[in-house]
């Protein structure tokens, strides 16, 4: 009898793994696909763990580290009461990203024509890629760009939209009054960005540059 439960043991097993291997695929694909449902419809999940050491409960809790990437390797924890165990995760991502239609050097204007969504890997291009032409529109390339690379938002900027030593006007705001003074810019800026200011009298406050090249200023 003995020997008999000895082997029926590993039999059990084997049958009981495919069910649990599907059990946590389908769980952490869930998972994954819940944190990020912009991208849920390309998106897979691979575990790279070795199977006798998954959890062993139907349905562990899933923890990520809060400094977690977005989409590739990763480890995660997966709770089972007071069991911890660590898996090690690959999260595939399939999207478009933006790609250079051509050579562009680096100091040139550029527009989102010379650009090009391309389908592929997310979760293998570099950090910070860009995924539109919202912000390359009339930006300036930082860098060289080959035909075909992967954009980041390092590769471009937006054209100064306040540059330092340039002479700007301060628009506080607050309830119910607003209030305007002149100044000079200590730092370049874009719009939307903030940018230092030293005031008439000496004073140094920052804001937000407006679209019309003003600096903002919420009271």
């Amino acid at each position: 009898m003995r020997r008999f439960t000895t082997l029926l043991a590993p039999i059990l097993l084997a049958l009981a793994l495919p069910g649990q291997a599907a059990d946590l695929q389908a769980q952490l694909t869930q998972y994954f696909k819940a944190r990020d449902p912009q991208h849920a419809a390309g998106m897979n999940v691979v575990i790279r763990t070795p199977q006798a050491q998954w959890p062993d409960c139907a349905a562990p809790q899933i923890v990520l580290p809060g400094n977690s990437r977005q989409w590739g390797n990763m480890s995660i924890a997966t709770n089972c009461g007071q069991n911890r165990r660590y898996l090690q995760v690959q999260v595939q991502v399939t999207g478009v990203y933006l790609v250079a239609n051509h050579q562009l050097m680096r100091g040139s204007n550029v527009t989102a024509s010379d650009f090009r969504l391309q389908s592929g890997r997310l979760d293998t291009l570099p950090a910070r890629t860009l995924f539109s032409t919202d912000n390359v529109a009339d930006a300036i390339a930082m860098r060289d760009i080959t035909p075909g690379q992967p954009v980041t938002a390092t590769m471009v900027r937006l054209p100064w939209r306040v540059k330092a030593g340039q002479n700007v006007i301060v628009v506080a705001s607050g309830n119910g009054f607003d209030a305007s003074s002149e100044g000079k810019a200590l730092n370049n800026a874009t719009t939307a960005q903030m940018v230092r200011v030293r005031m008439g009298n000496g004073q140094v406050v920052s804001g937000r540059v407006g679209e019309d090249g003003n600096i903002l200023i919420s009271l």
